[in-house]
């Protein structure tokens, strides 16, 4: 199966169970976690992941959706972006 590269960045104040939250849903939907990195500045949670939706099933519109969920539901900002879309915006 073909890798199909994906960015997932969470920002918002920092709490418990956000890494786990993110990570169990990425699991749940056949979604692989390339990269990972996360900080905690002043109380504000960042993280980005580099994940590999290859063997996700459906639109990734619906995993955006349930990514906002869990961005609504734990008070956080949560986006999914394509890393083509990624590579357009950053070009120099």
């Amino acid at each position: 199966m073909k890798k199909e590269l994906s960015f997932i960045t969470v920002i918002g104040k920092d709490k418990k169970g956000i890494v786990a939250k993110v990570s169990n849903l990425l699991y749940k939907n056949n979604i692989n976690i390339e990269d990972i990195n996360q900080k905690v500045m002043e109380g504000l949670f960042v993280m980005t992941m580099l994940v590999d939706v290859g063997g996700y099933k459906y639109p990734l519109h619906k995993l955006n959706s349930l990514l906002e969920k869990i961005g609504k539901e734990m008070g956080l900002k949560v986006q999914l972006q394509h890393e083509n879309i990624f590579k357009m915006m950053h070009r120099v």
